[in-house]
């Protein structure tokens, strides 16, 4: 890939490599009128030259003339490991294939590594997997939506998130986004023994240490320390609600960042405060911890944004351990992993809450509407991307916000198209997550 163009060096797989399977020949296959797959192209792009800015799209290409499809593979802080995997070892093995055997070429690049899943293995499937659902949204003439069985609702409950560096920045803007109607709004707020947190303002002096990071190609440094966040939280809760009473519902984000007996005890301790729900209380590894939580604590809890196969938690929605299932469309496998995530969930009361940040493309988001429209356990849709006419001009399409609901313009397959001119001038930029310890030196999860 060549850094400075943003776009692959190699933009056509064209060619069946020694080793891969040779497609079968039309006249040996069941007939299903299913275009074949001639190309993928993986193309980075920064519109918004932005830390956790770069996307990474992928378009597969067909032998029917002008038809092709668009998928989203970021996974910020390995978009070049992604664009490694696409073109070195997942776009040789798609070549010939018919583009309409969704389920089919799933599982076959699912499996194909061997050492298969991890963020960047399932970024890649998961942005073929859109690109596909594209493709046969056009070839039928239909939105996603349709394809997955109509849209069972016509808009989608949002929110947005809010953070300040004191429990007054916070409540004024709580303030801000219910004059904009929001219904539901995430707050997080800065600790003030500590220079920086999650989604929460820096310290001068922790901004200006992570631009000199980012000046010399090398992740900042953070320092967390999780019991004065863990102390300081529920006195947010109970002062937003004093002020507010239930006139917002409100969700907080604990991003991991606490230890399991400090997540079930601010579990605990945030059960008086009426939140929509708690967000990733704890991290993949001490899911066990759940079920202390479930047994404990009243709080609807959300969880899955890190998982990276629609496998990974499974015991979370069999014993019904959350509330809410937060995957990622542009790390868990795309629509295919989506809806069977949904299925399973609906069976036991779950709800969708898909992850949606301004860090995955508006490929994603589309794909997040087209399933939350079309699945009945549907709990709300974050929009929460902050973009400006940049992004605008490298996709045709982006969903659109009014009165507490994001809808999206339906046109065939997903809706959203990619001018490649427009996204090659705005290239990869190198922007690390930060590494984050604690007081002592002991890493820590972002």
């Amino acid at each position: 890939m060549d850094r400075r163009t943003g776009y692959s060096n190699r933009r056509t797989v064209a060619t069946n490599p020694v080793g891969c399977p040779t497609p079968t020949p039309r006249s040996n296959r069941m007939p299903d009128h299913s275009p074949l797959i001639t190309g993928v192209d993986v193309v980075v792009t920064n519109p918004m030259q932005a830390p956790l800015g770069n996307f990474v799209l992928v378009r597969v290409t067909t032998d029917q003339d002008g038809l092709h499809g668009w998928g989203d593979a970021t996974c910020s802080g390995s978009e070049l490991a992604v664009v490694t995997m696409i073109e070195e070892h997942i776009a040789p093995a798609l070549i010939g294939q018919p583009a309409g055997r969704i389920e089919h070429l799933w599982h076959t690049i699912y499996h194909l590594p061997y050492y298969r899943s991890g963020s960047v293995h399932l970024s890649a499937v998961s942005g073929i997997d859109m690109a596909l659902w594209d493709i046969k949204g056009k070839q039928a003439g239909l939105p996603v939506c349709e394809l997955l069985g109509g849209r069972v609702r016509d808009r989608m409950l949002t929110y947005r998130s809010v953070s300040g560096s004191t429990f007054d920045e916070v409540l004024e803007r709580v303030h801000h986004l219910q004059q904009l109607d929001y219904q539901v709004i995430k707050v997080q707020v800065a600790v003030p023994e500590l220079e920086s947190g999650y989604a929460v303002p820096a310290s001068d002096a922790q901004q200006a240490a992570t631009e000199e990071a980012f000046a010399r190609g090398v992740p900042p440094a953070e320092t967390w320390e999780p019991e004065p966040y863990t102390q300081l939280i529920p006195r947010l809760f109970e002062f937003l609600r004093a002020e507010l009473g239930n006139s917002v519902q409100l969700i907080h984000d604990v991003h991991e960042r606490v230890t399991p007996s400090q997540g079930l005890r601010l579990a605990c301790d945030l059960a008086p405060f009426n939140l929509f729900y708690l967000e990733d209380l704890l991290r993949p590894e001490h899911l066990d911890t759940f079920r202390l939580v479930r047994s404990q604590s009243p709080v609807p809890l959300a969880m899955g944004e890190v998982f990276c196969n629609p496998w990974e938690g499974q015991e979370l929605w069999f014993e019904h351990l959350v509330d809410y299932a937060r995957h990622d469309l542009a790390h868990v496998g795309g629509i295919t992993a989506a809806r069977k995530i949904a299925a399973v969930c609906e069976a036991r009361g779950i709800l969708t809450a898909w992850h949606g940040p301004g860090n995955i493309s508006p490929v994603t988001h589309m794909a997040n509407a087209h399933v939350s429209l079309s699945v009945p356990n549907f709990g709300i849709q974050e929009f929460d991307a902050n973009w400006d006419e940049r992004v605008e001009e490298v996709f045709s399409t982006v969903p659109v916000y009014a009165d507490g609901h994001v809808t999206v313009p339906l046109s065939t397959g997903l809706g959203v198209d990619v001018d490649i001119d427009a996204a090659r001038k705005h290239p990869y930029v190198r922007r690390m997550r930060p590494t984050v310890r604690r007081s002592d030196g002991t890493p820590w999860a972002y």
